[in-house]
């Protein structure tokens, strides 16, 4: 007869299991795709969903670096070029959220719309 703890080990092994699948899942937000085109956003306005952490991917198809910052959701990052970038935003309420490049403000301009 085996001790109870060791007839116990495939269930807990099996619940750890499915406790990082569940939580692995849960930490993957859903990704949306901005480009930077010269020195334009496209699209200029990107829609994500409300009270949802999402997940930016920024190109930077340009020569030339950009930053992409955002006063009304705090976010900055510095796109090399050429290259891409990660940024994360939300959760968000419904509303228009404005981004803009600090490197090309007169062209760089773009929205996030909230739903």
């Amino acid at each position: 007869m085996q001790p109870r703890t060791i007839r116990m080990l495939p269930a807990v092994f099996a619940f750890a299991a499915i406790a990082a699948t569940r939580v692995a899942g849960a930490a993957d937000p859903p990704t949306f795709r901005l480009a930077i085109v010269n020195h334009r956003f496209e699209p200029a306005t990107l829609v994500i969903p409300a009270d949802t952490k999402v997940r930016l991917v920024i190109e930077n198809r340009d020569a030339t670096p950009e930053e992409f910052e955002s006063n009304e959701f705090n976010r900055e990052k510095i796109i090399l070029p050429n290259s891409s970038a990660v940024v994360f935003v939300g959760p968000l309420r419904a509303g228009q959220y404005r981004f803009f490049g600090e490197f090309n403000p007169a062209t760089a301009q773009g929205v996030l719309r909230v739903e």
